[in-house]
C-alpha cells in the first residue's frame, strides 16, 4: 500500500510541476485553476491531473483489499504476490500515460491491473469463506 501512495504522490508532485509551468510559458491562467471553466487545460498539465483522478478510482479497492487481508491475516506469499503485481501494473501504467501515453499500451497495463485486483478479491472472498474469519 504504501508503494502506491507513494505513487499518487509522485504522481501529485508531478501534476503540480505541470501546472505551474502551463501558468509561467502562458498556456493557461491561474484564474483558470479557481473553478477550470473559461479555458481548455494543456495537455501537459491534462494528463497528469486525469492520472491523479485516476489514482482515487479503482486503487481505493486495492486498499481495501489489503486492509482486509490484514485483518483476516491473510498476508501470505500469494496475497503479497498479487498485491505487488498490481503496484507493479499500476507502476507501468502511470509510466506510459504520463510518458508517450500510448493507448494499446497503457490499456493492457490498466487491464492487467484490474485483472489482478479481481483476483486479490477472489482469493480474499475464497479464503475467508473457506476459513470462516
Amino acid at each position: 500500500m504504501f508503494a502506491m501512495v507513494v505513487l499518487t504522490a509522485v504522481v501529485l508532485v508531478t501534476l503540480f510541476r505541470s501546472r505551474v509551468a502551463a501558468v509561467r510559458r502562458g498556456l493557461v491562467s491561474l484564474a483558470y485553476f479557481g473553478i477550470y471553466q473559461g479555458q481548455t487545460e494543456p495537455e501537459s498539465s491534462a494528463k497528469p491531473s486525469r492520472h491523479f483522478a485516476n489514482l482515487f478510482e479503482t486503487p481505493v479497492l486495492f486498499y481495501v483489499a489489503c486492509l482486509a487481508a490484514m485483518i483476516t491475516n491473510l498476508t501470505g506469499t500469494a496475497m503479497l504476490t498479487l498485491a505487488w503485481t498490481y503496484v507493479a501494473a499500476r507502476l507501468v501504467h502511470a509510466y506510459v500515460h504520463l510518458g508517450s501515453n500510448r493507448i494499446r499500451y497503457r490499456l493492457r497495463a490498466y487491464f492487467v491491473s484490474c485483472l489482478v485486483l479481481l483476483a486479490m478479491w477472489v482469493y480474499l472472498v475464497a479464503a475467508v469463506s473457506v476459513n470462516r474469519i
